[in-house]
């Protein structure tokens, strides 16, 4: 029986990055050798078991071959003969496909270090094409590993998986997965880039895919391309620690855009309805939590109107607040201003700049929260123009804070 490390750590490690768990191959062994020394069995689909005193994943070595569709249709074989070179070849990335015994020797069949070197991902044999999450992994890998490119072999492979409709097998949560832990990397836009250029984008995330090629107002947004507008916006979560709600609403604020007709372009009147439509839809195919949906809706509704905030009349500064339950859910009306800050520093020029509209909002918030509505409740006869009277009251509120600032 031999143990090895294996998969991320080892990369890591030869990286110079933290290690943040251990993955361990046990080759030579039984199930109930494993029981045997104490290991516990958690695995349904192969043999898995937990170490008695780390609670580390210990897996025996295993092979597997395909027998359906999507990244469940897999026969698992398990057993002392299979040996460390086989475990590792199902693996999808010679970068990942490294161990390191009880030694620190490394094991490297398929040339993983040499692809670290290169800062190249490359798939370690044709059976990457029967798991169709790879192509997300991968994408995600780009976005965590800045300086690496997809080998030419496996971008083409990727893109032959796409066109074989093996990414159209995937089910709702893996791909949400998939993409949530993707956003919460450092350069998200990468992970987009990579699922733009093997196809698979247009078949996962075809609402953001139709944004490349939108153009918009150059005064407004000298990038003009909507596709990249909205990967600048992301990407500017990303390098402020964002959030995974706001990295979402981000992503999905401007859906609505790649619906506009062609005779009304660049300009896009009205989008905001259609973006927060289609923020609910994606959301909701795609299992989204209710936090990340919900921010997703506000953002895509309201960055226009959150944007204007030095133009707005004190009555429409309330509707907001209040359409918006910001009274009542004050840290979520605190991410959807991250948001729309977000979504006004993804363009050229504008990163540096404060988002002063953030400021006059928290202002209004603070002025309509001191208007004490049970108050106005009591002294009101007439119970039905409670809500109006409650209205009027947040509306001098915010006009007497707006007063006193410009005094």
């Amino acid at each position: 029986m031999r143990v090895y490390v294996v998969g991320g750590a080892v990369r890591d490690r030869l990286l110079g990055l933290p290690v943040q768990d251990h993955d361990w191959v046990v080759v030579g062994a039984t199930p109930d050798e494993m029981l045997a020394r104490g290991f516990r069995a958690v695995g349904k689909d192969f043999p898995v078991f937990l170490h008695p005193r780390t609670g580390e994943e210990y897996a025996l070595a295993r092979t597997e071959r395909k027998s359906g569709r999507g990244y469940t249709g897999f026969t698992v074989h398990a057993s002392p003969d299979v040996t460390l070179e086989e475990d590792l070849r199902r693996r999808d990335l010679t970068i990942n496909a490294m161990a390191q015994d009880e030694d620190g020797t490394l094991i490297d069949p398929y040339g993983g270090r040499r692809d670290l070197e290169n800062r190249v991902f490359r798939h370690v044999s044709e059976a990457f094409a029967e798991d169709p999450v790879r192509v997300l992994r991968v994408a995600r890998f780009a976005a965590r590993f800045e300086g690496f490119s997809v080998a030419g072999e496996t971008l083409a492979l990727m893109r032959t998986m796409v066109d074989d409709g093996e990414v159209d097998h995937l089910v709702a949560e893996r791909v949400w997965q998939e993409l949530a832990r993707g956003l919460m990397e450092t350069r998200p836009s990468r992970m987009f880039a990579v699922l733009r250029e093997c196809c698979a984008l247009a078949r996962i995330l075809p609402e953001v895919d139709r944004l490349f090629g939108v153009p918009q107002p150059p005064q407004h947004h000298p990038e003009v391309d909507t596709g990249i507008h909205v990967m600048a916006v992301v990407d500017h979560a990303a390098a402020t620690a964002q959030p995974l709600a706001v990295r979402w609403a981000c992503l999905l604020h401007d859906l609505g855009k790649a619906d506009t007709p062609v005779h009304v372009l660049p300009h896009h009147y009205g989008h905001e309805a259609k973006s927060a439509d289609r923020a609910r839809a994606v959301s909701e195919r795609l299992k989204a939590p209710l936090e990340c949906r919900d921010l997703a809706v506000l953002l895509a509704r309201e960055h226009g109107i959150l944007h204007q905030a030095r133009a707005l009349r004190p009555v429409t500064i309330v509707k907001l607040l209040e359409r918006t339950d910001a009274l009542r859910r004050p840290e979520r009306f605190g991410l959807l201003l991250e948001a729309a800050a977000c979504d006004f520093h993804g363009r050229p020029g504008m990163a540096e700049r404060a988002y002063t509209q953030a400021a006059i909002w928290y202002a209004a918030l603070a002025a309509v929260r001191s208007v004490d509505a049970g108050a106005i409740a009591r002294s009101c006869t007439d119970k039905a123009s409670i809500p109006q009277r409650v209205h009027e009251a947040r509306v001098a509120a915010v006009k007497a804070r707006h007063a006193e600032e410009e005094d």
